[in-house]
C-alpha cells in the first residue's frame, strides 16, 4: 500500500506558545481531501501523540479537529512553566520533526 508523511500531507507543521504554562501544535493541510483522509486514519489521535512525544494522555489538554482550518491542533500542558528557574522545555518551538516523519497509508 501506498504511504506519504504527515510532511507531504500538510502544509504547516508549527508549535506555538500558548501561555506560559501551555504549547500549541498545528498541523495544517494543503486540502480538505488530505486533511479528511488524515484525520480519518486514526494515525494522528491523542493516543499517538501522546506515544510520539513519550507522554501521558493528561498532559494533552485540548485535542481538536478544526474543520474550517483543515487542521488538527493539539495542546500540551508543559512540566513547568515556560521562563521557570532551571525550567528545560522539552517542547519548544523546534520539538515538532517527530511529526514529520508519521507515515500516512493513501490510496
Amino acid at each position: 500500500m501506498p504511504t506519504k508523511t504527515l510532511a507531504e500531507l500538510a502544509k504547516t507543521i508549527r508549535s506555538k506558545n500558548a501561555g506560559t504554562d501551555r504549547i500549541t501544535f498545528d498541523v495544517i493541510f494543503h486540502t480538505r481531501e488530505d486533511y479528511e483522509h488524515v484525520k480519518n486514519s486514526g494515525v494522528l489521535t491523542r493516543e499517538t501523540v501522546a506515544a510520539l512525544f513519550k507522554v501521558d494522555d493528561e498532559r494533552i489538554v485540548d485535542f481538536v479537529n478544526f474543520d474550517p482550518a483543515h487542521a488538527i491542533k493539539f495542546t500540551f500542558a508543559r512540566p513547568q512553566p515556560s521562563g521557570s528557574p532551571g525550567e528545560g522545555d522539552i517542547f519548544g518551538c523546534q520539538q515538532y520533526p517527530p511529526l514529520l516523519d508519521i507515515v500516512v497509508p493513501v490510496d
